[in-house]
């Protein structure tokens, strides 16, 4: 078994001023993203500034699609309780689905204005969106939330219960640490980011129809996201949806694997294997 290395999710303090892993790790991902888009935008038909203009929409529609999408999904009584949590990101809660959501409407607005098809940009950016995931993933991590259930495996991991207090209530403790849980925040970021952007990328790599790339990442994220769930522990303030194993992370992953697989069909039907370019 493995025991949590407890890391600070302070990362610089500068005064009053204090610079959290979780905040940095979108940095990370934005910067990483922006950089491979600029070098694969010459083969997709783009230009630079395209890429420079397309970051700064889809870094809108990320943070505030993310943290909507967990107010209204995932916190919408505490936040009444609380308005003040709205600010506190650095606290975690955020929603990939609200994100998806935000990046979604960005990208329509984006496409809008450069008037390009809505698709060939959604094409584009899917590669890119892994890296996002897996740093997001590594920042519940150091912030020692999204825990799964207990387990034996060799993976299982013991979570000092002062920086998981709920956690060890809902799974028992032993000595000061909650009993061996899947740490499900790193199976996620390895699905979701290297093994899906793997994916992703060689795919892409050559000519497909358009909505193919998209199509394949809404069903592979889909497929990934829906088995992590069967070993995470739902929220405690929602619970199981239906019976002991429907929760909210897989009803709202739901949509993404029936759309995924229609984006997929319809773009094969159609026949073309031309590269998704503008």
């Amino acid at each position: 078994m493995l025991t949590y290395p407890n890391p600070d999710p302070v990362l610089l303090s500068l005064g009053a001023l204090d610079i959290y892993w979780y905040g940095v790790m979108y940095l990370l991902a934005f910067g990483l993203g922006w950089a491979l888009a600029r070098g694969r935008a010459t083969h997709a038909g783009w230009q630079a500034k395209d890429v420079d203009d397309l970051l700064f929409y889809v870094a809108l529609g990320v943070v505030l699609g993310g943290r909507l999408g967990y107010i209204i999904f995932y916190a919408l009584d505490e936040i009444l309780l609380d308005p003040s949590r709205i600010l506190r990101v650095w606290e975690g809660g955020m929603s990939f689905h609200g994100g998806l959501l935000g990046v979604l409407l960005a990208v329509w607005l984006f496409a809008r204005k450069s008037r390009r098809r809505f698709f060939n940009v959604t094409d584009f950016i899917a590669p890119f969106i892994p890296i996002g995931l897996f740093f997001g993933r590594i920042g519940n991590f150091i912030n020692a939330e999204l825990w799964g259930g207990p387990t034996q495996f060799l993976l299982g991991m013991r979570v000092p219960c002062e920086r998981a207090v709920e956690l060890c209530m809902r799974v028992g403790a032993e000595a000061g640490f909650s009993v061996p849980v899947h740490p499900t925040q790193l199976y996620e970021a390895i699905l979701e980011g290297p093994v899906l952007f793997a994916l992703l990328w060689i795919a892409a790599r050559k000519p497909q129809p358009r909505m193919a790339i998209s199509g394949l990442f809404l069903l592979g994220y889909g497929l990934f996201r829906f088995a992590i769930e069967w070993l995470r522990l739902p929220d405690a303030h929602i619970g199981y949806l239906l019976g002991d194993w429907l929760t909210m992370g897989m009803l709202l992953t739901l949509p993404m694997l029936l759309f995924g697989t229609l984006l997929l069909f319809l773009a094969y039907r159609q026949g073309s294997h031309r590269a998704t370019v503008s």
